[in-house]
């Protein structure tokens, strides 16, 4: 038996606020793009407040920081006073680019202490040397992704 769709689409929301929580972003932000990703439509400000019962405030933080990383774009409608909120055209690609960017700061980052650690401990150069490849592979892996989207 399926699940009717308005829990099905409830369930979507919160789950996609939960998967921004545990990569650092606030869940109010992940509810917003969870909403306007299922129903592909654009809401306006106060209905996304509404419907996701949070504050003005949780809102227009959280539409700064998708619109920032470019996943949704405001729009005006003629007549209308309030700002209205859809998701970006091909937000995926953006996504990837961010998370490459993260990989490459870590590795680089890793890479710096690779350097400074003396040759006379080739153990530790080398583990930690493994662990900055670890992020260009990861670096080099969503690379691919973003290319097949």
């Amino acid at each position: 038996m399926t699940k009717q769709m308005g829990i099905v689409r409830s369930e979507f929301i919160e789950k996609t606020g939960l998967i921004a929580q545990n990569q650092g972003i606030p869940r109010v932000a992940g509810r917003v793009l969870g909403m306007l990703l299922f129903d592909g439509d654009a809401v306006a400000f106060g209905d996304l407040a509404r419907e996701l019962q949070v504050s003005r405030g949780s809102i227009s933080t959280s539409t700064r920081l998708l619109e920032d990383r470019a996943l949704i774009k405001r729009l005006t409608k003629p007549g209308e006073r309030q700002d209205f909120f859809q998701l970006a055209e091909n937000p995926f690609p953006n996504m990837l680019a961010r998370v490459q960017q993260e990989m490459a700061r870590a590795q680089a980052d890793i890479q710096a202490s690779v350097a400074e650690i003396c040759d006379s401990r080739p153990d530790v150069k080398a583990r930690v040397q493994d662990y900055a490849n670890l992020y260009a592979s990861l670096s080099a892996s969503v690379q691919k992704a973003k290319e097949t989207l």
